[in-house]
């Protein structure tokens, strides 16, 4: 008897809310239609190893774990390397489909995958799953990736908390959020929450990235508020700062780091937001100034979370694009899910440069739109010049418009 077509899903790079809800879309649709369904654990990690570490999934699991959050299944971000590549499991298995999900690199290293199995007249279809709470994939009409509005759900509740938090006890906080180079997430939660202050990465467009005008952004916050009668607030700060900083303004800021064997900074061993609160206490004191404040960070707390209803729904409708791209034959593509709820493929090549690399999708900074976003920001401007000369010597230096030099 003929063995049944496999479909192989696996998942890779860090966790996000949905990615439950799309193995088990995903598995349902094709166990109804006859197919074995296996889940790989730790993404490409044993793909190769001639013992792949796999689960059998039945219609019962998938129908227990769809709204959970997680991923049932491993999570790695090894990258298989060209040498590594056989065909044992896709012969072995009878593979039909490779379903994986994750960001760019996932997507390419299963566009590799594909074309090393062509040559060895293995057939199989690959489609793609694109998931980050970055929200930075550069997918068309502004469509969000999965997982994105429910870490931003979930960040919001912890900063209104934190925001109340600071209210109560008249302080600031210091909030790191996450995003690798995107500045979603923590402009996400700090509309939100109505922060005062706002630091993401694609601000500093017509000025380097540094400390400096980081801290000097957050102490005119400060200020603002003090003269609004106001003692407390928060400040968010996207991590992606850091990757537009150079490496010697990261070596330099008297922060002690380890570091790899590179030389550059092992930024994932230190608390993005316990940085920024130092170097800002620091230069309160040397202004001689009283303001409170405390770091807080946030992120692993948002990846693992059960996916709110919008996410259900999209990851719902992202695992049912893959059985119908499937069936109409497509591979090599990413699944998208319009908002008008159209399924559509997306190939590698619409969205990655001529090196084959995919940019992120950043904060458009320079629009209009943004622009109106800043004026909610609470900072030192020529109105509070005189009065601000009692907390610092120049305001002038703390007014948003001259450390980021644009105009409002």
């Amino acid at each position: 008897m003929d063995k049944k077509k496999t479909v192989v899903i696996l998942c890779a790079g860090g966790p996000a809310p949905g990615i439950n809800t799309v193995i088990a879309t995903v598995s349902k649709r094709f166990l109804s239609d006859g197919y074995r369904v296996i889940g790989l654990n730790y993404g490409y990690k044993t793909m190769f190893s001639g013992k792949p570490d796999f689960i059998e999934i039945d219609y019962d699991l998938a129908d227990r774990i769809f709204d959970k959050g997680g991923s049932y299944l491993k999570m790695s971000r090894h990258k298989p390397k060209t040498e590594e590549y056989n065909a044992s499991l896709f012969e072995k298995e009878n593979v039909a489909l490779l379903v994986t999900i994750g960001g760019d690199d996932t997507a390419s290293s299963a566009n590799r995958i594909s074309h090393f199995l062509a040559t060895k007249n293995i057939k199989i279809q690959n489609i793609h799953v694109p998931k980050t709470i970055d929200n930075d994939l550069p997918l068309p009409d502004n469509i969000p990736t999965f997982g994105y509005h429910t870490a931003k759900n979930e960040g919001v509740r912890i900063g209104k908390t934190i925001l109340e938090d600071a209210r109560t006890s008249d302080g600031w906080f210091i909030l790191s959020a996450m995003g690798r180079e995107a500045g979603h997430l923590a402009l996400g939660i700090g509309l939100a929450c109505h922060y005062p202050m706002i630091v993401i990465p694609e601000m500093f467009y017509n000025v380097e990235c540094t400390f400096d005008r980081i801290i000097k952004m957050i102490i005119s916050s400060m200020v603002k508020r003090e003269l609004m009668g106001l003692k407390y607030g928060v400040a968010v700060i996207s991590e992606g700062v850091f990757h537009y900083m150079s490496h010697d303004e990261i070596k330099n800021c008297g922060i002690t780091f380890t570091y790899d064997e590179h030389c550059h900074p092992e930024l994932g061993n230190v608390s993005k937001a316990h940085i920024f609160n130092i170097l800002l206490q620091n230069e309160l004191k040397k202004l001689n100034l009283k303001f409170r404040s405390r770091p807080e960070e946030v992120g692993y707390e948002l990846r693992c979370i059960d996916p709110i209803a919008y996410d259900l729904k999209y990851c719902t409708n992202l695992g049912n694009g893959v059985k119908v791209l499937f069936d109409k034959g497509e591979t090599q593509c990413i699944v998208l899910s319009t908002q008008q709820d159209e399924i559509i493929p997306l190939y590698m090549k619409d969205i990655s440069d001529e090196n084959g690399i995919i940019k992120p999708r950043l904060v458009d900074a320079k629009s209009e739109r943004f622009k109106v976003t800043i004026g909610s920001f609470e900072y030192i401007t020529a109105g509070d010049y005189e009065k601000a000369k009692k907390f610092v010597p120049n305001p002038a230096e703390y007014d948003l418009k001259n450390i980021l030099k644009i105009e409002i």
